[in-house]
């Protein structure tokens, strides 16, 4: 029996229907989604493995109260969106922010949506930079969000998704637009959680954000920002991780006190 509940989950992120299939609901859907529900790779590091079937995600992250990385917010919110009469496809990328495309295999999830004679890009799970809104997938159509600016724009016979960091219109990340079946995600779902050279089997990564701030934590090096102001400090313990969860991520999770950081000497 299924433990997803579209009711929880639209309790979970702070709205309440009835949704017409629209922009306006898309929009608000995906906002909603971005900053109510972290993202976060803790399981990994943990040694619990990550299961992308949905009632496993609903479980996690709408009954638990957790966050989770692209697989997991990208199946999820692609359930809600078919529940409501959204025409999606799911898709896999290359993030290319941090490492050349050649290095980077397709292990990124993401979804387009088809609405009202347009093709919109929605990427509730990418963490760092992500846009909070849907982006079109036109040539070079700037989205603004406050301070944030996405595009889509077309490099090497792919699209890549673009956005303003620090002045810099910067590639997130390349994608050839193929559609994705769910045991394609399973497969790069495995690699991401298991390989020895994934980053989120070597690197504690954690992203909240809120109206007007966010809270990152790369290992153990934390940044909130909120009110204009930016404040930067490290983690001394993991008894300070697991405080962190609670006041900016919004679950306790006691296991964390045991979690190793493989780049982290003394946290491994």
């Amino acid at each position: 029996m299924s433990v997803f509940d579209l009711d929880a989950y639209l309790a979970r992120i702070g709205l309440r229907g009835p949704f017409e299939p629209t922009l306006e609901t898309l929009t608000a859907l995906t906002r909603a989604h971005i900053t109510r529900i972290p993202f976060e790779n803790v399981d990994v590091l943990l040694g619990r493995g990550i299961r992308i079937d949905l009632d496993s995600i609903a479980r996690k992250i709408v009954v638990d109260g957790r966050g989770g990385y692209c697989f997991e917010h990208g199946t999820l919110f692609q359930a809600v969106l078919d529940q409501l009469g959204f025409r999606t496809v799911a898709h896999a990328a290359r993030v290319v922010v941090m490492v050349p495309r050649h290095q980077s295999p397709r292990t990124h999830m993401f979804l387009t949506v088809d609405l009202e004679g347009e093709r919109y890009v929605v990427d509730p799970g990418f963490g760092g930079h992500t846009a909070v809104v849907p982006v079109p997938l036109r040539e070079g159509a700037d989205v603004r969000d406050g301070s944030d600016r996405h595009r889509m724009v077309q490099c090497d016979g792919e699209w890549v998704l673009e956005a303003d960091i620090e002045g810099t219109m910067t590639p997130l990340w390349t994608s050839s637009l193929e559609p994705q079946l769910p045991v394609d995600f399973q497969l790069a779902n495995h690699w991401v959680s298991t390989a020895a050279g994934s980053p989120f089997v070597n690197r504690l990564m954690l992203r909240a954000l809120t109206t007007g701030g966010r809270t990152s934590v790369m290992n153990r090096d934390v940044t909130v920002v909120s009110a204009g102001k930016t404040e930067k400090y490290q983690l001394p313990d993991r008894q300070a991780l697991r405080a962190l969860l609670g006041r900016h991520f919004g679950f306790d999770l006691p296991d964390v006190e045991q979690l190793k950081i493989p780049m982290v000497p003394e946290w491994s």
